[in-house]
C-alpha cells in the first residue's frame, strides 16, 4: 500500500466521514467550568496530592534577566557616551604679551579708582565705548596671544579712557581744561 495507491486508507477516510460535523457545547458547561476555577483575586492554594505525587505551592519565578538587562543597558550607555567625553584640558600658560596686558589693566583700574568719580552725563557714552573697545582688544589678545599690535592698541585705549575720565572729573568740578 503506497500513497499513490487509490485504495490508500479507506478505513481512515470512512471513520473521518462518520464523525459528526459539529459538536454542541453542553448547556451547563460554562457553569461547571466557572465552578471549578478559583475565585478571581485569590492566591493559588496548595494543590491536592494525587497518589505518590507531592504537590508544591507555586513559587514566584526569579527574574534573572532584570539585572543582566540593566547591566547591558548601562554598558551600552557608557559605550555610546565615551567617544564624546574628553578630559578637561589644562589652560595654556599666558604669554608675555598677555602678562603685560594684565599688568597694564591692573594699573589702569588703580588709576581710574584714584580719580574722582562722577561727571557730566554727556561724557558717559564715550567712556562706555572706550570700555567696550578695551574688552574687545583683550578678547582678541586671548584668541591671538602673539599679536604685539594689540598690546599697543590696548595701551592707547587705556590712555584715552584715563584722559577722558580726568576731563569729565574736571568738568564736574567746574574747572576748565
Amino acid at each position: 500500500m503506497t500513497m499513490n495507491d487509490p485504495d490508500y486508507d479507506h478505513d481512515l477516510l470512512a471513520r473521518l466521514r462518520a464523525l459528526p460535523r459539529e459538536r454542541s457545547v453542553p448547556e451547563d458547561g460554562w457553569a461547571r467550568l466557572s465552578a471549578s476555577l478559583p475565585p478571581r483575586g485569590s492566591a493559588p492554594g496548595p494543590l491536592p496530592a494525587a497518589g505518590n505525587v507531592v504537590a508544591m505551592t507555586p513559587r514566584p519565578r526569579r527574574r534573572w534577566w532584570l539585572p543582566v538587562g540593566a547591566a547591558l543597558a548601562a554598558s551600552l550607555a557608557v559605550y555610546a557616551v565615551a567617544p564624546w567625553w574628553q578630559p578637561p584640558q589644562a589652560t595654556p600658560a599666558p604669554s608675555g604679551l598677555q602678562l603685560q596686558a594684565a599688568a597694564m589693566t591692573e594699573q589702569y583700574q588703580q588709576a581710574v579708582a584714584s580719580l574722582p568719580q562722577g561727571g557730566a552725563a554727556e561724557w558717559q557714552p564715550a567712556l562706555h565705548e572706550l570700555d567696550r573697545s578695551a574688552e574687545q582688544i583683550r578678547a582678541a589678545m586671548a584668541q591671538d596671544p602673539r599679536a604685539p599690535h594689540l598690546l599697543g592698541q590696548l595701551k592707547r585705549t587705556y590712555a584715552l579712557r584715563l584722559e577722558l575720565t580726568r576731563q569729565a572729573a574736571q568738568a564736574a568740578a567746574g574747572l576748565t581744561t
